[in-house]
């Protein structure tokens, strides 16, 4: 059986963790058997074997991990000791790894980068841009240049961690997308999400201060006019590249023991 990917998830709205685990099958081209769920706030969710899986996906988050320490939750806290833990085995081993928006913030935080808020952006549709390097990437070269993603977020990464390879940009945030080593990606903006994604998440944080909250039915106008399709191939070609390879493997120790 081919192994399936990771979701580790931490929003505590069940709406909007249900609509994400959703939203990722539907334009990940993901059978329900090849995403495996935990919902990291829900309690301790460590050990885990990441043998198991084709790749690890880490979701968009109400967290924000450049909070100070004595400002955030138990709750925060301990998510970000346990995924620590797990972000740098995925470094140490180059597990194939997906952060969403949240994965700029932990897994840029814990390679050495500064991440803070100056380049925070408000719920809305921007152009990204693609590097010469991110044209070159396997995730990326399919893209066009220019193509417009949904985004909004409290903090951003601001120096680059030592190694890493800058993917994209855009011009409201010089960091829209980096890998490290060779299999990990962390994008600031949302692959994952359509139209419909981001309105139900639109609606779950209203008062979370992502926006104005009274301006709430300008922004959800604003981000229902733009057309993001071109921005779900980063996922796609995540599950694409990392499926063929977990076949491979398998495949490869099926042969081997016969």
């Amino acid at each position: 059986m081919p192994k399936p990917f990771l979701l580790l998830a931490s929003r505590g709205e069940d709406l909007a963790a249900d609509d994400e685990y959703a939203s990722l099958l539907r334009l990940g081209g993901l059978r329900p058997s090849e995403l495996t769920r935990v919902r990291m706030e829900a309690g301790p969710f460590t050990p885990l074997d990441l043998d198991d899986y084709a790749g690890v996906i880490l979701g968009g988050s109400p967290f924000t991990a450049s909070t100070p320490e004595d400002l955030k939750s138990a709750g925060q806290r301990r998510v970000e000791a346990e995924l620590g833990g797990l972000l740098d085995e995925i470094r140490r081993r180059d597990i194939p790894f997906l952060g969403l928006c949240y994965g700029v913030g932990t897994l840029g935080r814990r390679a050495g980068g500064v991440v803070d808020g100056t380049y925070a952006e408000q719920t809305s549709a921007v152009e990204v841009r693609v590097t010469d390097a991110g044209r070159r990437d396997p995730l990326l070269h399919e893209l066009p240049a220019r193509f417009p993603a949904y985004v909004g977020h409290k903090e951003a990464c601001t120096v680059l961690p030592a190694g890493a390879t800058l993917l994209a940009a855009s011009d409201t945030c010089p960091v829209q997308m980096f890998r490290l080593g060779h299999h990990q990606y962390v994008t600031q903006f949302h692959p994952e999400m359509d139209q419909a994604a981001i309105v139900t998440r639109i609606q779950a944080y209203r008062t979370a201060g992502y926006f104005p909250a009274e301006q709430i039915d300008d922004v959800v106008a604003r981000v229902s006019a733009a057309d993001v399709s071109a921005s779900h191939e980063v996922l796609r070609a995540f599950v694409r590249r990392y499926r063929a390879r977990a076949e491979d493997s398998a495949s490869l120790e099926v042969t081997t023991a016969a």
